[in-house]
């Protein structure tokens, strides 16, 4: 499953987290100017993490390498999840949309790593 796409382009998982990267950084331009440095900023690299790290193990070779680099994506999106309660809690924005969509991603992210088990 894993090495199917010619291109990580070509893979759903990709596109979402991707677009959801691109949400992260719409919604948090509306958060509080002193949180530039603090969680806007680590929202945004835990959510670019997730589709960099999927695109780092895509290309790797071996099934261990891609499986750790898909398993850093997960840990990022974990990371986003909690960012984004967080950010919610603080009534930054209603995060609740964005969670759904990360969940999302993590879902497939999981589908994708289990369909590699059957390679």
């Amino acid at each position: 499953m894993a090495d199917k796409s010619q291109s990580f382009r070509e893979v759903i998982v990709w596109q979402k987290a991707h677009a959801f990267t691109l949400e992260i950084y719409r919604a948090t331009e509306s958060f509080p100017k002193h949180e530039s440095f603090g969680l806007i900023s680590q929202l945004r690299r835990a959510a670019a993490s997730v589709p960099s790290n999927f695109v780092e193990g895509f290309r790797k070779r071996t099934k261990p390498d891609k499986l750790r680099f898909y398993n850093m994506a997960q840990g990022s999106a974990d990371e986003c999840l909690y960012q984004l309660i967080l950010a919610h809690d603080l009534k930054y924005t209603d995060t609740s949309g964005l969670q759904a969509q990360l969940e999302e991603v993590s879902r497939m992210l999981q589908g994708y790593i289990n369909g590699m088990g059957s390679e």
